[in-house]
């Protein structure tokens, strides 16, 4: 079989998948006001498709926490307060620290090689303005080091509590050079595992959590 050369066949994308990526995306790049009123009517009528795809698709983006429904109205876009936003930072802190502090005296060479692909692969989807993306490999490295560190309930947290932190992970990205500083920040704290530091490695994640949020306020308050 290996003489054949042939390619793996690409699996088609569903409508319900190609809605669901749709909406997503006009969530996370702000396309959507906070307090605009979604309906399965409306959305239908804006991607020009039946109604079917797009309620299988607002069914994710309301477990996801990305969407809330408003009884008798629709939904819209989940807004995130003041206390959630420092909730979230703290949880964060406390989760990838701990995170971090059992990983860097036992990572593996391959673990290192992982993470320093998942941050390539993130250079490249900004290089491309693939902000979905950038956000998505920005959720992978970070889950990636609780894996490794074998801290599974952690890393479900984090799970849940990042969801509500791509709602306001794209606001930071609207600062110019910052997705290019997240891609240093990321490698910085690479480096500091490579080398079993697991006190500097906190450091700088704790550093990386801290501006990002210190961005988004800026941000926000243009």
């Amino acid at each position: 079989m290996e003489n054949f050369k042939m390619k793996p066949v690409k699996k088609k994308k569903t409508t319900k998948e190609i809605v669901y990526d749709q909406i997503k995306n006009a969530i996370l790049t702000g396309m959507i006001p906070k307090h605009e009123m979604l309906t399965e009517t409306s959305l239908a009528e804006t991607l020009e498709t039946s109604r079917t795809p797009i309620r299988e698709a607002v069914s994710e983006l309301l477990k996801e926490g990305l969407l809330v429904h408003i009884p008798r109205k629709g939904f819209k876009v989940r807004e995130i307060t003041e206390s959630e936003k420092d909730q979230i930072i703290f949880l964060r802190r406390s989760i990838e620290a701990e995170g971090l502090r059992n990983l860097a005296s036992v990572v593996s060479i391959e673990q290192i090689k992982l993470l320093r692909e998942i941050v390539n692969n993130q250079e490249e989807a900004m290089k491309e303005n693939n902000r979905i993306k950038y956000i998505e490999l920005d959720q992978f490295f970070h889950r990636k080091i609780l894996e490794f560190a074998n801290q599974n309930l952690l890393e479900q947290i984090l799970k849940e509590v990042y969801n509500l932190t791509r709602l306001i992970g794209h606001t930071a990205l609207m600062k110019e050079g910052r997705m290019g500083e997240v891609i240093r920040e990321h490698k910085e704290i690479i480096d500091a595992l490579e080398a079993h530091d697991a006190s500097k490695a906190k450091e700088l994640m704790i550093g990386h959590l801290e501006k990002t949020w210190d961005t988004v306020r800026s941000v926000e308050n243009n």
